[in-house]
């Protein structure tokens, strides 16, 4: 599967928003965003006025870079939710929010959701007590997702329940930390999906 490999900082910058793509990082001192928030690239640069088309693209590459997407698969989800009855945003919003990778950064078993996506591919989280390493698949209203047996032995996830104290997940999720467990109890919404841009700018981008 293709994906970013390139630096993550470098991509906060250039959007001119902190995505959070490096976990506990973003929140310290060695944030790159912080230090140089200026565009990457040679020499002093300022932010040029923005056309409104303009604004709609850098919306939409925001929220495709936000969620580790490249244009074609953050495309399809925009059609998908195009054929669904509904607010397509709001469809977006729903389907994005409940890949797996995001659920297990979502209720703290990752610091990012680059990290969510590894430890998913590496086989240590299990969808309804079965594993699944396949960050694009889709959890339900009452599935539940932890780690698996073998996962559940490694000192990473010794790591991530110390830390789990610290940590709140949306409202669409419920959190057993002695488990190291969580449970899908409603449809992500656009008012708690925490969400880091406007999906009725995506969709009027993708509308043209």
């Amino acid at each position: 599967m293709a994906r970013y490999t390139g630096p993550v900082c470098r991509l906060c910058r250039r959007y001119g928003e902190k995505l959070f793509l490096k976990g506990d990082r973003c929140f310290g001192p060695k944030c790159a965003f912080q230090r140089r928030p200026n565009p990457p690239g040679i020499g002093p640069q300022r932010r040029r006025k923005v056309s409104d088309r303009g604004l709609q693209l850098r919306e939409k590459q925001r929220a495709r870079v936000a969620y580790g997407l490249l244009e074609r698969q953050f495309r399809r989800y925009y059609a998908d939710a195009l054929r669904r009855p509904g607010i397509t945003g709001e469809n977006m919003i729903r389907t994005l929010e409940t890949r797996l990778d995001n659920v297990v950064y979502r209720l703290g078993f990752a610091d990012s959701l680059k990290q969510a996506r590894q430890i998913v591919r590496h086989g240590h989280i299990a969808l309804n007590a079965r594993k699944l390493d396949i960050p694009s698949a889709l959890v339900k209203v009452g599935d539940q997702v932890g780690f698996t047996a073998g996962g559940a032995k490694t000192e990473y996830a010794k790591i991530v329940q110390a830390s789990l104290k610290s940590k709140q997940p949306p409202m669409w999720l419920a959190l057993d930390m002695a488990a190291m467990t969580g449970r899908v109890i409603s449809a992500p919404t656009l008012e708690n999906a925490q969400a880091l841009f406007d999906p009725n700018v995506v969709v009027e981008f993708y509308s043209r």
